[in-house]
């Protein structure tokens, strides 16, 4: 069995280093995946800084995963040697409990989290059960090798025919007009004297990215009648929700993990069918440290991207 290289933080808050290490026997239901391009995401910051305390050192970060099957476990279905694959934020779950067998492996409650326990995809190669392991749709572009694993951790969010709004930060001219190019129908600054107000009561779903303190009631003033805000930034702090706001207009707060395998199915697929691919802002494997900074220092404008130098 070979090592695995990886890069690897000992401590918290700590660059870091290269790591090597042998990962054992394959499992039988395990996959091992080559790596060739791997996101940075902030939750990858997050437990690199141990901000959830749950941690453990050596930590490899790394849970938006695309490569190819290197090696299959004997119990391992529907994949083959050499296929393109991706890999989200679980890589494990017990394929028996009631949510599992309702389809809802994400809600399981022993589903084991790529970084969280185990090695990350800052490496050559990473493991996980079959079952987390998703084909990766080609693109309909004729020679496009973007890593569509990226929007594994907001991309299976959308409620059809909703009025939806996506919360996020973004606090500049330039990002307005490039959210207008990407497809958005209108943007508003949040930040902005009164910008909550003049949207007050249109919106039947929000769903908040961002990891800060939100204005969680004048949120809930923008939702109609039976509206939603739906929190999938880890904010740390507790959601400040008043009652008599939920209460009037019969709104909720509601919060989710990333989706299961069919739902990651079912949306990867669709991003395939329609071209939808991912922007991103690309480092060499080797300049991780490099990256992380760009992130932690607010820089990155879109999804960044490691990408191994065999990719």
């Amino acid at each position: 069995m070979h090592t695995y290289n990886t890069y690897a933080a000992r401590s918290a808050k700590a660059p870091l280093e290269h790591f090597t290490f042998d990962p054992g026997p394959l499992g039988p239901e395990e996959v091992e995946i080559k790596v060739s391009h791997c996101g940075i995401c902030h939750s990858d910051l997050s437990m690199l800084d141990n901000d959830w305390h749950m941690s453990k050192y050596p930590f490899v970060p790394g849970h938006e995963v695309t490569g190819t099957v290197s090696a299959l476990g004997e119990q391992a279905k529907g994949l083959k040697t050499g296929q393109r694959v991706g890999l989200g934020w679980w890589s494990h779950s017990c394929l028996s409990c009631h949510q599992c067998l309702s389809g809802d492996h994400n809600l399981c409650s022993t589903a084991q989290g790529t970084i969280v326990g185990r090695h990350g995809g800052f490496a050559d190669r990473v493991r996980a059960q079959w079952t987390w392991v998703a084909p990766d749709p080609r693109w309909a572009r004729p020679g496009e090798d973007r890593p569509v694993a990226l929007r594994w951790c907001y991309g299976v969010r959308a409620v059809p025919g909703s009025q939806c709004a996506v919360h996020r930060t973004c606090g500049r001219n330039r990002n307005e007009a490039e959210a207008y190019k990407l497809g958005a129908h209108f943007v508003h600054n949040t930040k902005q004297d009164g910008a909550l107000k003049k949207i007050a009561g249109s919106l039947n779903l929000i769903i908040s990215t961002v990891n800060a303190g939100l204005d969680v009631p004048g949120l809930l003033d923008t939702l109609a009648p039976n509206g939603r805000l739906h929190n999938v930034g880890a904010v740390l702090d507790p959601l400040p929700v008043p009652a008599f706001s939920l209460i009037a207009g019969q709104k909720s707060v509601s919060g989710s993990p990333t989706g299961s395998p069919t739902a990651i199915d079912d949306m990867l697929e669709f991003s395939a069918r329609h071209s939808i691919a991912p922007i991103t802002e690309t480092f060499p494997m080797s300049k991780v440290n490099e990256a992380l900074e760009h992130l932690r220092a607010g820089k990155a404008r879109y999804r960044i991207v490691l990408a191994n130098d065999e990719a």
